[in-house]
C-alpha cells in the first residue's frame, strides 16, 4: 500500500497553526504567578500537547473530513492532491488522537481531562454527525474555546498543582476565547467558493462577505475592550494602556481589511492577530504581577 511522504504528513499537521494554542498555554502558565523553576517537566509537555499534538490532530481531522471541500478551495493540499493516498489522512488523525492522550498523562488529571475535551471539540468541529463547522457561529466558538480558553486554563491549572484558576484568569481566558472566534472567521474568507458549493455555512457564506468582515472585527475588538476594562478595574493602568494601544493598532489594520476582505484577510491575520495575542501575554503578566 502506498504511503505518504514525511513532507505530506508535516503539511497535513500544519505546524503554522500550532502557535496560538501553545501561546495560550504559555499565557496560562504566566498568569498563574508560579515561578517556572522546577516546573519544566510540566510546562514542556503542556506546550507539546497544545500545539504539535492536539492542534495537529484537529488539522488532520479537518483535512480528512474536508477533503471534498479542499478539492475546490485548495486542491494542492495533501489529500485532494493524492500525496496523502488512500485513508492515510484518517489513520494519522486517529493515531495523533491516541498519542495526544498519552502525552496528556504527564500533566496529571487536569491535563488529561483538558486534552480529552480539546480532542472531542476537534472531532466535533469537522466530523459528522455534529460537524460544527457547518455553522460558522458554533464551529468558530468551538475552535476559539479549544485554541485559546482551554489552553490558557490548562496552563494555569497545571502550574497551580491542579487547582482551578481564579476568577480573574477564567474571565481573561473566556474573553480571549471570544476574540478568537473572530480570528477563526478570518480563515474562512479564503474558502468562500468551496464552502458555498459544499454546504459549509461559514460566516462569510451565511452573512455575506462584507457583513462577515465587520462581524469578525467587532468580535475581535469587543472582548479586548472588556480586557482593558478589567485590567483598569484591577488597578493595573499600565497593562490596560498597553492592551489599548495594541487594540488601536488592530483597528487601523481592520479598516484596511474591510475594504476588501477576500484579498486582505490574510494580511489582517498576519499583522493584526500577533497584536491581539501580544495583548494576551500582557494580560497574563498583569495577573502575575498581582500574584496570579
Amino acid at each position: 500500500m502506498a504511503r505518504p511522504s514525511f513532507s505530506a504528513v508535516a503539511e497535513l499537521l500544519k505546524p503554522i497553526t500550532w502557535f496560538p494554542p501553545m501561546w495560550a498555554f504559555a499565557c496560562g502558565v504566566v498568569s498563574s504567578g508560579v515561578a517556572p523553576d522546577g516546573q519544566w517537566p510540566l510546562i514542556l509537555p503542556g506546550i507539546l500537547l497544545a500545539g504539535p499534538m492536539v492542534c495537529a490532530t484537529s488539522q488532520a481531522v479537518n483535512d480528512w473530513f474536508d477533503r471534498h471541500v479542499d478539492a475546490i478551495n485548495e486542491p494542492e493540499r495533501p489529500i485532494p492532491s493524492g500525496r496523502m493516498p488512500g485513508r492515510w489522512g484518517l489513520y494519522i488523525a486517529v493515531l495523533w488522537t491516541v498519542l495526544s492522550l498519552l502525552v496528556a498523562t504527564a500533566l496529571g488529571p487536569w491535563g488529561f481531562v483538558a486534552a480529552m475535551l480539546g480532542l472531542a471539540l476537534a472531532w466535533a468541529y469537522s466530523a459528522p454527525p455534529l460537524r460544527l463547522k457547518e455553522n460558522g457561529w458554533w464551529g468558530n466558538a468551538a475552535c476559539g474555546l479549544s485554541y485559546e480558553g482551554l489552553a490558557w486554563i490548562t496552563g494555569a491549572a497545571v502550574m497551580a498543582g491542579g487547582a482551578f484558576p481564579d476568577s480573574r484568569s477564567l474571565l481573561l481566558a473566556l474573553l480571549y476565547s471570544l476574540a478568537a472566534h473572530g480570528i477563526m472567521t478570518l480563515n474562512d474568507f479564503k474558502s468562500v467558493e468551496g464552502d458555498r458549493l459544499m454546504g459549509v455555512g461559514s460566516l462569510p457564506v451565511r452573512l455575506g462577505v462584507g457583513v462577515a468582515a465587520y462581524t469578525a472585527c467587532w468580535v475581535m475588538i469587543v472582548p479586548q475592550v472588556g480586557v482593558i476594562a478589567l485590567l483598569a478595574g484591577w488597578n493595573l493602568p499600565w497593562h490596560a494602556a498597553s492592551v489599548l494601544a495594541l487594540v488601536l493598532a488592530q483597528m487601523k489594520l481592520m479598516a484596511y481589511f474591510v475594504a476588501n476582505p477576500i484579498e486582505r484577510a490574510l494580511k489582517l491575520s498576519a499583522f493584526g492577530v500577533p497584536l491581539l495575542v501580544t495583548g494576551m501575554m500582557v494580560a497574563a503578566f498583569a495577573l502575575r504581577s498581582t500574584g496570579g
